[in-house]
C-alpha cells in the first residue's frame, strides 16, 4: 500500500481527495495539540477522543451546547478574516454553556466543503484551536467532510460541540430571580454571530465605514472565563442570558419566572455605531433590532442590588464594559417592556 496520490483514483475522480484530508491534519497536528492537558487521552488521529474527568466537584454535572457561525463566514471570507472565524465558532456555543456557570471541558469540530482547501480550512481550525486555548478547552476531535455537488463552489459550512462540567448546587438557572434585580448588560464586540443575512443584504446596497466594517467582522467575545471566576468568587448571580439569535427581546424572558417579567431602560446603554448605521442603512424599527441584533450587549446578568459593584468590578478586570440596562419587576402584562 502507497500514500502516493494516485492519479487513477476514482475517488478523487468524484472529487473527494484522502490525501487532502491527511496533509489537513498535519497541518493541524500542533495547534490542536497545544491545547489538550493531562486529562486528554490519546491524539489526533484515533476514532474517538477519550478526556479523564478530574474535576474535585461533590455532585458533577456535564453541560453540552452546539451551536454554528452561519453567514458570518460568507462575510468573513469575503473580506479575508477567516482566522478569526474560529473564535466564533467557540464562543457561540460556550457562552451558552457560561448561561449556567458551567467551566469547558473539550470541544469538537465539524467543517464540510465542497472542495477541501487546504489553507482556508487549516486557518479556520487554527483559529478554533487558539479559541480553545484561550478558554482552557481541549480541541478532543472533528470531522472534515469533502462533499462535491452538496455545497456550492467555494462554500463550507462549520459546526462546533462543547461539553462542560458545573456543580450541581452551583448551576445557574434564573431559579432565583427576584423583583427589583438588577439586569447588568455585558458588552459585546459587536453582532457576534446573528443577523449576518440581513447585515450581508444591507452590505450589498450600502458601503460601510472602515470602522463600521471592522466592528461586523470582529470575533464574538468570550465570556467563560469572566463568569467562571463569578462561580470561583461566589458572587450571587441569579440569571444569565446570552443574547444571540432573537436579541435582548427573545434571551432575556428565557431565564426569568413565568410570575416576573424585565423593564428594560432603552437608555441604559446607547447602541453602538455599527448597530446605529445598520438600523439606519436598513430602515430597522427599533423593536426589529432589539428582536434581531444584540444591540451591543452581548450578555445579561441577573443579580441582587448589593451584588452588582462587585460585578462590575470583576468585568472591569476583563476589559469588559458593563451597563446596567433594567431590572426585574413582577408580571403584570408581558414578559419584557422596553422603556423610554
Amino acid at each position: 500500500m502507497t500514500n502516493k496520490s494516485n492519479p487513477n483514483d476514482p475517488y478523487a475522480k468524484a472529487g473527494v481527495n484522502i490525501d487532502d484530508g491527511n496533509a489537513l491534519i498535519k497541518l493541524i497536528k500542533s495547534s490542536v495539540n497545544a491545547t489538550h492537558n493531562k486529562s486528554v487521552m490519546g491524539g489526533i488521529g484515533g476514532f474517538a477522543g477519550l478526556y479523564e474527568l478530574n474535576h474535585q466537584l461533590k455532585k458533577p454535572t456535564l453541560v453540552a451546547c452546539t451551536d454554528g457561525v452561519g453567514t458570518k463566514v460568507t462575510l468573513s471570507k469575503k473580506y479575508n478574516t477567516l482566522g478569526s472565524v474560529g473564535q466564533d465558532l467557540v464562543a457561540m456555543c460556550v457562552n451558552d454553556m457560561a448561561a449556567c456557570g458551567a467551566t469547558p471541558l473539550f470541544f469538537l469540530d465539524y467543517f464540510a466543503s465542497s472542495k477541501l482547501e487546504l489553507k482556508e480550512t487549516a486557518t479556520i481550525i487554527k483559529g478554533i484551536a487558539k479559541a480553545c486555548k484561550k478558554t482552557n478547552m481541549a480541541l478532543l476531535g472533528g470531522e472534515t467532510a469533502e462533499m462535491p455537488g452538496h455545497y456550492t463552489k467555494g462554500n463550507f459550512d462549520l459546526a462546533g460541540f462543547a461539553v462542560g462540567v458545573v456543580d450541581k448546587s452551583k448551576i445557574i438557572t434564573g431559579k432565583k430571580i427576584k423583583t427589583n434585580h438588577v439586569i447588568l448588560g455585558i458588552e459585546s464586540s459587536g453582532p457576534h454571530s446573528n443577523g449576518y443575512s440581513l447585515i450581508r443584504k444591507i452590505l450589498s446596497r450600502h458601503k460601510p465605514p472602515s470602522s463600521v466594517l471592522k466592528t461586523l467582522l470582529k470575533p464574538t467575545h468570550l465570556y467563560t472565563s469572566l463568569v467562571n471566576d463569578v462561580v470561583k468568587k461566589n458572587i450571587n448571580v441569579s440569571g444569565i442570558a446570552n443574547i444571540t439569535g432573537g436579541g435582548i427581546t427573545e434571551n432575556i424572558p428565557r431565564i426569568i419566572p413565568k410570575h416576573l417579567a424585565a423593564d428594560i431602560d432603552l437608555n441604559g446603554w446607547k447602541f453602538p455605531k455599527a448597530f446605529q448605521w445598520l438600523q439606519e442603512k436598513g430602515k430597522i424599527s427599533y423593536e426589529d433590532m432589539l428582536r434581531i441584533f444584540n444591540c451591543g450587549i452581548g450578555l445579561a446578568v441577573i443579580l441582587p442590588v448589593s451584588e452588582v459593584k462587585s460585578l462590575e468590578g470583576l468585568a472591569s478586570k476583563y476589559k469588559f464594559k458593563t451597563h446596567r440596562i433594567g431590572k426585574i419587576v413582577k408580571r403584570t402584562q408581558g414578559e419584557l417592556t422596553y422603556l423610554d
